[in-house]
């Protein structure tokens, strides 16, 4: 029981944190991820999918409907968002002394584990 418990509060945590991002994205557009993929050389339609990785992902984790499948993409989305905004200076140190690539990275391998472990019992897919 602690299991589930503790899967569930990962994928609350990843789900709710995450979306708040996509809103973010949804009220105030994706212009500067398109720059970011642009300045990248990649095509400027991929900055659209951040949608998908930020939203709809999301909500895909907190319901735990293919929660693992989910985590995936997300866990893709976060390898992006790593290498477009922080790609040239990956060994750069922020302000309070943490790798500059700290929350995406965080939220990286929580996707992962969510991939590893599975949603719990207390999910719509119960896996």
């Amino acid at each position: 029981m602690m299991n589930d418990i503790a899967k569930l509060i990962l994928r609350l945590t990843v789900g709710v944190m995450m979306l708040f991002h996509g809103l973010d994205k949804i009220i105030n557009g994706i212009a500067g991820i398109k720059h970011l993929t642009v300045s990248a050389g990649l095509p400027e339609f991929l900055a659209y999918g951040v949608y998908v990785g930020e939203v709809i992902v999301p909500i895909l984790i907190l319901l735990g409907v293919y929660a693992r499948v989910a985590s995936l993409v997300l866990a893709l989305n976060m390898c992006f968002a790593i290498f477009l905004t922080y790609g040239g200076s990956l060994f750069k140190l922020g302000e309070h002394g943490a790798p500059s690539f700290e929350l995406p990275f965080l939220y990286l391998i929580m996707s992962l584990l969510i991939f590893v472990f599975g949603s719990g019992k207390y999910s719509i897919n119960s896996k």
